[in-house]
């Protein structure tokens, strides 16, 4: 042990024997590491990444093993000529500084390259999808991200120069104010897309009704969403408007209402009102076109000119004109049944008795 000892402290010139047998093993560590990284783990993450249709986790591997790849045999080189430079404290403060730079670029690059692969998964998620609003948005938030990892890779290396950020994160600060201000309406827009894309109140197709009209949605942007009124004509709302108002999604309804009171005359028994509810409730169950989850046929009110039977039910189509023909289908059978009956539909009417004076009365002069 003593004689390895004494081998080790042999000089070299200016190094031991030690020192430049630690150096070379750190250097061989590094590219052995590299090597070992690149045929067992990125092989085994390859066939991992395989396994899936996706290109995205295909794309995070290259981008976790290559910097990897790159960084290891650096590291290695970095501790080999930080034993070599301990007789140079000065040149050792220049080359732990150059090392920090140089991670902080391959850090970066790697979390570049993660951005990449994020942004194909992102894009395979829009693409199943009909809007086209999240289509705009990936490769938005794929450029935000890098120009964001971008700066913070820019402060840290001036951070490691010795150079005062404060100063620079300030002016960014004040600069970022003065954008904010100036395209506050737009910001507005844009984050009210973003709200729409999350919550998801409505798709392109879709049929809804918003403040100041109805339509079918027919694009979401970045910054308004078009409707195609029923009157052909485009509405374009902005984002930040249309997330903050009340907007009625029809197309999310699972069946369509049938709402209306039948009246009948007044002349009408109570048999017969009976007997035309009854019949009016058999019907609706059997008819093919009429949800039979739930409806309501009942006799409500005595009204000015009719007495009123309220009949409440839905149709198992959304479809619009499917509906309407259900519903002029339901209308003309009822207004048979009425009929075959000897029952009349009622519709508004006033009735004036007339009280006529006696022939005394009329002669009777006025006390006034």
């Amino acid at each position: 042990m003593d004689q390895v000892q004494h081998i080790m402290a042999l000089s070299t010139g200016p190094w031991t024997l030690g020192q430049l047998l630690l150096s070379l093993a750190f250097l061989t560590a590094g590219f052995i590491l590299r090597q070992i990284l690149n045929g067992y783990l990125h092989g085994r993450l390859q066939s991992l990444a395989a396994r899936s249709e996706t290109e995205a986790d295909d794309q995070a591997v290259a981008a976790l093993v290559n910097p990897l790849g790159l960084l290891l045999p650096i590291a290695g080189f970095y501790l080999a000529l930080r034993v070599l430079l301990i007789i140079e404290p000065a040149w050792l403060v220049h080359f732990d500084l150059a090392f920090r730079i140089g991670v902080i670029l391959v850090v970066g690059w790697t979390a570049f390259k993660l951005v990449d692969a994020a942004a194909v998964l992102l894009s395979e998620l829009a693409g199943r999808t009909d809007s086209r609003l999240d289509d705009q948005v990936v490769p938005l938030m794929r450029k935000t991200f890098k120009v964001f990892l971008g700066m913070l890779a820019f402060i840290l290396v001036a951070q490691n120069l010795g150079y005062s950020v404060s100063g620079l994160l300030a002016g960014l600060g004040i600069g970022g104010l003065a954008v904010a201000m100036a395209a506050k309406d737009t910001l507005a827009n844009f984050f009210g897309s973003l709200m729409i894309l999350i919550d998801q109140p409505f798709h392109r197709g879709d049929w809804v009704t918003f403040p100041g009209g109805d339509g079918v949605i027919e694009e979401i942007g970045l910054r308004s969403t078009r409707i195609r009124t029923f009157a052909k004509t485009v509405v374009s709302i902005p984002n930040q408007a249309l997330a903050n108002a009340t907007v009625e999604n029809h197309s999310l309804m699972p069946k369509r209402r049938i709402k209306f009171t039948l009246g009948v005359t007044y002349g009408s028994t109570v048999d017969q009102v009976r007997e035309l509810v009854q019949k009016i409730e058999t019907y609706l169950q059997s008819h093919p076109g009429i949800d039979q989850e739930f409806m309501l046929v009942k006799f409500t009110e005595f009204g000015p000119s009719s007495l009123d039977i309220f009949v409440y039910c839905f149709t198992a189509s959304t479809a619009w004109t499917e509906h309407l023909a259900v519903k002029q289908e339901v209308n003309l059978t009822l207004m048979q049944m009425v009929q075959d009956m000897g029952m009349s539909i009622a519709f508004p009417t006033r009735t004036v008795h007339l009280v006529s004076e006696s022939p005394e009365a009329a002669h009777e002069p006025d006390p006034s």
